[in-house]
């Protein structure tokens, strides 16, 4: 059989658990920051949809986009970049007028 280096007791390589748990924190980071920007751009969404302020909703989905991005980017900072749009979207959601229905 093949030499494979460092073998645990079942004759597998030994893990290596600093990677494994790198890659974890990546995923965690990943899925909370994508969390919080989809409720972000969801809200928008509802923004331009029930109040008709589209312009405020195209607003609030490039900020969201941006944020995830920051959050990505700096782990300490992570999901409560794009929670700013979020609070902002839900603020638009319930002051802003809406239009008229004919």
């Amino acid at each position: 059989m093949a030499d494979h280096g460092n073998t645990g007791e079942a004759g597998h390589p030994a893990m290596d658990y600093e990677a494994h748990d790198s890659t974890f924190k990546g995923f965690v980071l990943f899925t909370e920051v994508g969390t919080v920007a989809l409720a972000a751009i969801m809200t928008a969404l509802a923004v331009g949809g029930v109040k008709h302020a589209w312009l405020t909703c195209i607003f609030g989905t490039l900020l969201a986009l941006v944020t995830a991005a920051i959050g990505i980017a700096s782990p300490r900072i992570g999901w409560r970049a794009p929670a700013v749009p979020l609070v902002l979207m839900l603020l638009a959601l319930v002051f802003i007028s809406g239009g008229a229905v004919h």
